[in-house]
């Protein structure tokens, strides 16, 4: 039985994971880049996933769908304390960081999991490490906004979450956007 923590409770000890465990991956061959194989979606929560603590209608069926293809991972700070909420309609449970250096705590998630066959999904100033060390960093714009560190850290911009999680479920999509 999984128990609520306190917000702003530390429950990653800086060693990977697994959430999801599949077979799938996105495999594309971009023109100018080469062949690229995608494993891990790892997503921001509030503020890309969430606003104030409340998940976008409609992810649960999304998600759930991309983890036929992608290891699916969550990190958060769990700003506002509704995390273990999120956790349950999602069946999946986040990676909750530590109170100080979240962006540095971000970047290192994403490259224990092997950055060159990782998505990263956010938005704030604490998601621009782990944009830049994803292969495939997408920022998006939000209802609390896109902080310009994101958007610079992303080697694609997306105008919400739906958007972004599109390109993963039709990926001939990347393709078309970073071929050289």
């Amino acid at each position: 039985m999984t128990t609520n923590p306190a917000p702003g409770t530390c429950l990653w000890n800086g060693t990977r994971e697994r959430l999801y465990y599949n077979s799938g991956m996105i495999d594309l061959t971009i023109p100018g880049t080469g062949n690229i194989q995608l494993n891990h979606l790892v997503l921001d929560v509030n503020g890309t996933l969430a606003v104030d603590g409340v998940l976008f209608d409609g992810l649960p069926r999304i998600i759930s769908s991309l983890a036929n293809r992608l290891m699916i991972h969550m990190v958060t700070a769990d700003t506002h304390g509704r995390q273990f909420e999120i956790d349950h309609i999602l069946n999946n449970n986040a990676i909750r960081l530590c109170p100080g250096n979240e962006a540095e705590q971000k970047r290192d998630y994403v490259r224990s999991l092997g950055g060159d066959h990782c998505i990263a999904i956010g938005q704030g100033a604490n998601d621009a490490l782990m944009l830049a060390e994803a292969w495939l960093g997408i920022a998006i714009l939000s209802p609390e906004g896109l902080c310009v560190e994101a958007l610079h850290s992303a080697r694609i911009v997306m105008p919400d979450i739906f958007s972004a999680l599109a390109l993963l479920d039709h990926p001939q999509r990347l393709v078309a956007t970073l071929r050289k």
